[in-house]
Protein backbone atom coordinates (compact mmCIF):
# COMPACT_ATOMS: atom_id res chain seq x y z
CA UNK A 1 0.00 0.00 0.00
CA UNK A 2 1.29 3.43 -0.90
CA UNK A 3 2.22 5.94 1.77
CA UNK A 4 -0.47 8.36 0.58
CA UNK A 5 -3.14 5.65 0.90
CA UNK A 6 -2.08 4.87 4.46
CA UNK A 7 -2.12 8.55 5.40
CA UNK A 8 -5.57 8.88 3.81
CA UNK A 9 -6.82 5.98 5.95
CA UNK A 10 -5.39 7.61 9.06
CA UNK A 11 -7.08 10.87 8.12
CA UNK A 12 -10.38 9.04 7.66
CA UNK A 13 -10.02 7.43 11.10
CA UNK A 14 -9.24 10.83 12.59
CA UNK A 15 -12.27 12.39 10.90
CA UNK A 16 -14.55 9.58 12.16
CA UNK A 17 -13.32 10.08 15.72
CA UNK A 18 -11.44 6.78 16.02
CA UNK A 19 -8.15 8.67 16.40
CA UNK A 20 -7.51 11.86 18.32
CA UNK A 21 -5.52 14.63 16.66
CA UNK A 22 -2.48 13.70 18.75
CA UNK A 23 -2.74 10.00 17.81
CA UNK A 24 -3.16 10.95 14.16
CA UNK A 25 -0.04 13.16 14.28
CA UNK A 26 2.06 10.43 15.94
CA UNK A 27 0.87 7.73 13.52
CA UNK A 28 1.55 10.00 10.54
CA UNK A 29 5.08 10.75 11.81
CA UNK A 30 5.76 7.00 12.23
CA UNK A 31 4.55 6.31 8.70
CA UNK A 32 6.68 9.05 7.20
CA UNK A 33 9.75 8.06 9.24
CA UNK A 34 9.29 4.42 8.24
CA UNK A 35 9.06 5.34 4.57
CA UNK A 36 12.54 6.86 4.64
CA UNK A 37 14.26 3.85 6.19
CA UNK A 38 16.26 1.71 3.79
CA UNK A 39 14.82 -1.73 3.05
CA UNK A 40 17.83 -3.54 4.47
CA UNK A 41 17.22 -1.95 7.90
CA UNK A 42 14.74 -4.64 8.92
CA UNK A 43 17.20 -7.35 7.85
CA UNK A 44 19.99 -5.73 9.84
CA UNK A 45 17.71 -5.48 12.88
CA UNK A 46 16.84 -9.18 12.55
CA UNK A 47 20.51 -10.06 12.25
CA UNK A 48 21.36 -8.01 15.34
CA UNK A 49 18.55 -9.75 17.24
CA UNK A 50 19.94 -13.22 16.42
CA UNK A 51 20.93 -15.09 19.58
CA UNK A 52 21.92 -18.68 20.33
CA UNK A 53 19.16 -20.48 22.19
CA UNK A 54 19.69 -21.68 25.76
CA UNK A 55 16.56 -23.83 25.84
CA UNK A 56 16.55 -25.44 22.39
CA UNK A 57 20.10 -26.65 22.03
CA UNK A 58 21.92 -29.84 21.21
CA UNK A 59 25.47 -28.50 21.03
CA UNK A 60 25.65 -24.71 21.14
CA UNK A 61 22.09 -23.49 20.47
CA UNK A 62 22.82 -22.17 16.99
CA UNK A 63 19.95 -24.03 15.31
CA UNK A 64 17.56 -23.13 18.11
CA UNK A 65 18.49 -19.45 17.76
CA UNK A 66 18.07 -19.54 14.01
CA UNK A 67 14.69 -21.22 14.52
CA UNK A 68 13.56 -18.42 16.82
CA UNK A 69 14.79 -15.74 14.43
CA UNK A 70 13.25 -17.21 11.28
CA UNK A 71 10.15 -18.94 12.58
CA UNK A 72 11.23 -22.29 11.13
CA UNK A 73 11.59 -25.36 13.33
CA UNK A 74 15.02 -26.11 14.78
CA UNK A 75 15.08 -29.57 13.16
CA UNK A 76 15.01 -27.90 9.73
CA UNK A 77 18.13 -25.91 10.58
CA UNK A 78 19.79 -29.03 11.97
CA UNK A 79 19.00 -30.82 8.71
CA UNK A 80 20.44 -27.92 6.69
CA UNK A 81 23.68 -27.95 8.68
CA UNK A 82 23.92 -31.75 8.40
CA UNK A 83 23.40 -31.57 4.64
CA UNK A 84 26.03 -28.85 4.32
CA UNK A 85 28.37 -30.96 6.43
CA UNK A 86 28.02 -33.82 3.95
CA UNK A 87 28.70 -31.54 1.00
CA UNK A 88 32.26 -30.45 1.65
CA UNK A 89 32.13 -29.70 5.37
CA UNK A 90 30.75 -26.20 4.94
CA UNK A 91 28.07 -26.90 7.55
CA UNK A 92 30.65 -27.43 10.28
CA UNK A 93 32.51 -24.26 9.35
CA UNK A 94 29.35 -22.15 9.29
CA UNK A 95 28.10 -23.69 12.55
CA UNK A 96 31.38 -22.98 14.32
CA UNK A 97 31.39 -19.39 13.04
CA UNK A 98 27.84 -18.89 14.34
CA UNK A 99 28.91 -20.47 17.64
CA UNK A 100 31.79 -18.01 17.95
CA UNK A 101 30.17 -14.80 16.72
CA UNK A 102 26.49 -15.07 17.73
CA UNK A 103 25.98 -14.25 21.40
CA UNK A 104 23.93 -16.46 23.68
CA UNK A 105 20.53 -15.39 25.02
Amino acid sequence: MALSDEIAKLHELNRNGALTDEEFARAKERLIAGAHQPEFASGVAALNALRRSRGDRWIAGVCGGLAQATGADAWIWRLVFAALLLFGGAGLLIYVLFWIFVPSE
